[in-house]
Formats: structure tokens, C-alpha cells, sequence
């Protein structure tokens, strides 16, 4: 007694200001290294999967905006061909050798404006007929797949085949479309479209002055993909094993990686506008936003979902607490859940060694319902924010189980 009494009260542990600092600094770096994670692993998908990289810019083949550049594009690449004067030319030196007036053959020679208006409308809706068909899209999907390793020679600074880098610019030669389209007008009766050569105008993809820089970071964060997720997940637990209020440094690890979320989200918003503000002339706006979006679509995705495991991981921290809200939340859920209990209990129910066993390992249960929710988020391969609350959901389940079963 006489020992207790002058050991006193228990000191508070001292904080060290060099650990806080430490810990709030590998927080703040594993915050930053979570949003370059999430770039890498888009840039790493995009350069080495090419089901991923298809699944991108797929649907771009269905998008009017890109149906309407690749229109014009191609429209004027083959009336560039047609030479309108040497119609008219023949038209009339066909209509001399037939006996035709010379006041009507005079009169044929200043159909030059007619027939070019028409030769246009006719050669742009035949264009756009094709464009706009299902063939067009499996075209454009089945030459993205086999172009997909010219784009990653492209962007790693290798450039040939159908995808290349040409005056800072990503672009995939539209010459098929072309000779489709020439085929078509020959079938419809253009007879003169049969002269036209072979044509190997471009679409642009990506454009930009800064592309040998871009396809720089490109690469080294195709080098960096598989282990900047796994680093900040290291450097994020180091910082919360440092800390001396762990469950606070891990509500702070989650937080801070939400405003980072938060952060490239906008960042990707703003990054459209100064990309199209910087269009070479004569790009179409409409079709270079669609391809943005496009290409942006998954790392958005990817942005949302590790915002929301962020998120959940900062709630579960919270009500694992102290606090009033936090105790009164588990007090009001494990009251009904023995509720439920009691009520199966007296319907015959019978947990027996099953109860035991739940109650003795509660703890290690919890961790490993933990864990496998981990595993399952990170081992998946583009997890959305509809598998992370899926899997959130599903961990709130196991946990009400747990207690269910939880029988002393």
C-alpha cells in the first residue's frame, strides 16, 4: 500500500517535438506520393494495357464531336484530290464531241460553282455515312488495339506505325477512312473518284508544346507504377506507427490524402482548359475535350475511389473513439444487434462452441475482416468508387456478424 501510495499518480508520456514533426511530415509525403500513385498507375494502364487503353478511347468512335472532326478532316482531304476544273473540262469537251451548241457548252464551263458545291455535299455526307456507321467504330477499335504498342513508343519516344509523334502532336493516320470513302463514291457513280491516290491525312490525338516533356514523366511513372502505391502505403504507416496518438494520425493520413484527391481532381479541371487554351489552329475544341475526357475518364475514376476509401477510412478511425458520437454509434449498433441476437436465441438458436470461439478471438476476427478488405482494394486491378463502397459495406456486414455471433 505504502508503494502505491508513493508511486503517486501515473506521468504523462512526454512528447517529443522532433517525433510529432516527423510523424506529420511522413504523413504529409505519403499525401503527395497517394497523388502521383494514382497517375502512375493511370499512365502505367494506359502505356502497357491494351484492353485499358481500348476500353479508353473505344468509345470516342461514338462521340459526335469526334464524328464531326474526323469529317471534316477527311472531307477535305479527298476534295484536296478532285480536281474540279478538269471535270468541268471534261464535261464540256464531252459536250463539244457530242455536237453540243457552243453557247451551251459555254454555259457548262460556268457550272464550276454548282458542281463544286455539290461534289462537296456529296463527298461530306458520304464521309460522315461512314463515320458515323458500326463499321467505323469496330475500325477504330480493332486499329487503336493494334496501334496501342505505336502509341507506347509514342509517348516513350520510340515513334512509328499508325500512331506516331509528328510536330508535338500524338495523331493515328486516317488513310483507311479515306479509301473507304473512295470506294463508296466510286460505287455511288463518281466515276472520277477512282483517280484519287492514296491519301494519308491524321486525326490528332494529343497535341501539345510540351509533349517530348509529358512523355517524359510518362515514362518514368510507367517505371514508378507498381511500387508509388506500395511506398505511400509504407511511408502512411510510418507516419501513424511515429505518431504518439496513432488512431488521431491515422484520421489525419486519411484526410490529408483526401485533399489530395481532392487537389488532382481540380487540377485535372484545370488542366482541360489550359490544354485547350493551347490548341494548334484549327483544332477542334469540341473533339479535343471529348478526347480529353476520354483519356482522363479512368484516372478520374481512380481519383474518386481512393477519395472515398479516404474517407471511410477516416469514419471508421473516428467511431473506433472516444467520443460521444463515436460511443454512442457502436453502443446503438451492438445494441441491435444483440437485439437480434436475443430474438434468434429465443427461436431455438444455439451458437454453442461457434459463440466461443467468436467471443475468445474477437479481436483477431476484426483485424482479419480488416485485412481482407485491404487485400480486396488493393489487389484489385482499377478499383471504383462503387467497389470501395461496396467493399465498405460488405465490412460493416462481417463486423455486424461478428457481434452477432459473439456469444460468451
Amino acid at each position: 500500500m505504502h508503494a502505491l501510495e508513493s508511486a503517486g499518480p501515473p506521468r504523462a508520456a512526454r512528447h517529443h517535438p522532433f517525433r510529432t514533426l516527423g510523424s506529420v511530415l511522413l504523413i504529409l509525403l505519403a499525401a503527395l506520393l497517394s497523388l502521383l500513385s494514382v497517375v502512375a498507375v493511370w499512365a502505367n494502364s494506359i502505356v502497357q494495357d491494351t484492353d485499358r487503353y481500348v476500353a479508353t478511347v473505344g468509345p470516342l468512335a461514338s462521340d459526335p464531336d469526334v464524328q464531326k472532326a474526323v469529317t471534316n478532316r477527311v472531307t477535305g482531304a479527298v476534295l484536296a484530290q478532285i480536281d474540279v476544273d478538269a471535270l468541268v473540262k471534261e464535261l464540256t469537251d464531252a459536250a463539244s464531241q457530242r455536237g453540243v451548241p457552243p453557247e451551251l457548252s459555254q454555259l457548262l464551263g460556268n457550272l464550276k460553282g454548282p458542281i463544286d458545291n455539290g461534289l462537296k455535299q456529296l463527298v461530306n455526307s458520304t464521309v460522315e455515312r461512314v463515320v458515323t456507321s458500326s463499321a467505323f467504330e469496330t475500325v477504330w477499335v480493332n486499329g487503336n488495339r493494334r496501334a496501342h504498342s505505336a502509341l507506347d513508343k509514342a509517348l516513350t519516344g520510340r515513334s512509328d506505325g499508325a500512331v506516331k509523334l509528328e510536330n508535338n502532336q500524338v495523331v493515328i493516320d486516317l488513310g483507311p477512312i479515306v479509301a473507304d470513302v473512295k470506294n463508296q463514291l466510286v460505287d455511288a457513280g463518281f466515276s472520277a473518284a477512282s483517280k484519287i491516290p492514296a491519301v494519308h491525312t491524321t486525326f490528332v490525338v494529343f497535341a501539345s508544346k510540351d509533349i517530348g516533356r509529358i512523355r517524359s514523366y510518362v515514362r518514368v511513372l510507367e517505371i514508378l507504377g507498381g511500387w508509388l502505391p506500395v511506398i505511400a502505403l509504407l511511408i502512411a504507416a510510418a507516419g501513424v506507427y511515429v505518431a504518439f496518438n496513432r488512431r488521431h494520425a491515422l484520421i489525419g493520413t486519411a484526410l490529408a490524402v483526401f485533399v489530395a484527391m481532392l487537389v488532382l481532381g481540380i487540377g485535372l479541371t484545370v488542366a482541360r482548359d489550359v490544354y485547350l487554351d493551347h490548341l494548334p489552329p484549327g483544332a477542334s475544341q469540341a473533339a479535343a475535350g471529348s478526347v480529353y475526357d476520354a483519356l482522363v475518364k479512368f484516372l478520374r475514376a481512380g481519383v474518386r475511389a481512393l477519395a472515398a476509401v479516404a474517407l471511410f477510412t477516416a469514419a471508421g478511425a473516428f467511431l473506433s473513439g472516444p467520443s460521444r458520437v463515436a460511443v454512442l454509434t457502436r453502443t446503438g449498433c451492438r445494441r441491435g444487434v444483440r437485439g437480434l441476437r436475443e430474438g434468434a436465441t429465443s427461436a431455438g438458436l444455439r451458437l454453442g462452441a461457434v459463440g466461443r470461439f467468436v467471443h475468445r478471438f474477437k479481436r483477431w476476427i476484426g483485424a482479419a475482416i480488416l485485412l481482407v478488405a485491404a487485400v480486396v482494394l488493393f489487389t484489385w486491378s482499377y478499383p471504383t468508387t462503387a467497389v470501395v463502397v461496396w467493399t465498405a459495406a460488405l465490412t460493416l456486414v462481417a463486423f455486424a456478424l461478428r457481434e452477432f455471433l459473439d456469444a460468451p
